[in-house]
């Protein structure tokens, strides 16, 4: 059976407010997380993302309630992410609500954290976020950090390779080079990426048109993740999904929610 293609708004919660910017630079107020995953749940998004982009330790209880809040009124899958170090910190956002955990920064720092996740809740639960950009001498791809300013010194296919092998259920590919510019997704990194990883790959970083959602999956994107030109009303999901359903690629049909 083949899988629904899932199209996923993201949402980057800074002080509780969802925000938006290029390449995590000159963020601007996009609107209240708990009401624009409500607004997105009844416009037939298959998943909702929060990401904690401040991750400080202050902001881990206003996490903690927008996902409570959310998961009180959107019956979709929600990924949390950001600020993630410890078993006990996915055991109390998968209390509040959430459905997966998405760890970036604390598994490059200790890999064996993925591990640890996945022997507790399972590889269902985990998703590996990777912040990837070009290498400056075009030799591959590199894992980076704090918004693709710092270089992780680590190939990207090796760690998205030994992360599976720990235990991750799916991968986050954020495309750093693309992040932000609406010039369409990576695709040559896509297709790298889908040679080495048997696990679902969600796709992030560059949507701008509604053709660059399915050129992702023609080249092996299961879901795709976007951000600024859903929250500021440039595509919405149900025309992504038509151009899904006329390219011959199963979505999830948009229902009425109540």
């Amino acid at each position: 059976m083949t899988l629904s293609i899932r199209i996923i708004p993201c949402l980057d919660v800074a002080n509780g407010r969802v925000v938006k910017g290029v390449n995590f630079i000159n963020l601007i107020d996009a609107g209240d997380p708990v009401e624009m995953a409500n607004f997105y749940y009844n416009e037939g998004a298959d998943e909702i993302t929060f990401l904690d982009i401040s991750a400080s330790n202050g902001e881990r209880a206003t996490t903690i309630k927008i996902v409570e809040q959310t998961a009180a009124q959107v019956f979709i899958p929600l990924t949390v992410g950001g600020g993630i170090r410890s078993v006990s910190d996915v055991d109390r956002l998968l209390r509040a609500g959430a459905d997966k955990v998405s760890v970036n920064t604390a598994a490059l720092e200790r890999p064996n954290l993925i591990n640890e996740i996945a022997e507790k809740f399972g590889s269902q639960v985990l998703v590996l976020s990777v912040d990837t950009r070009s290498r400056a001498d075009g030799a591959g791809y590199e894992v980076t950090t704090h918004g693709g300013r710092k270089t992780a010194k680590i190939d990207a296919l090796n760690w998205i390779k030994e992360a599976i092998t720990r235990g991750v259920g799916e991968i986050l590919l954020n495309s750093m080079d693309a992040d932000g510019t609406k010039t369409g997704f990576d695709i040559k990194m896509i297709k790298k990426v889908r040679e080495i990883a048997e696990v679902p790959i969600i796709v992030s970083g560059g949507a701008g048109r509604v053709s660059d959602f399915t050129d992702a999956v023609k080249v092996g994107a299961n879901a795709l993740l976007a951000a600024s030109v859903f929250h500021f009303g440039e595509i919405r999901i149900a025309d992504v999904k038509i151009a899904m359903k006329n390219a011959g690629y199963p979505t999830r049909q948009i229902q009425s929610n109540p």
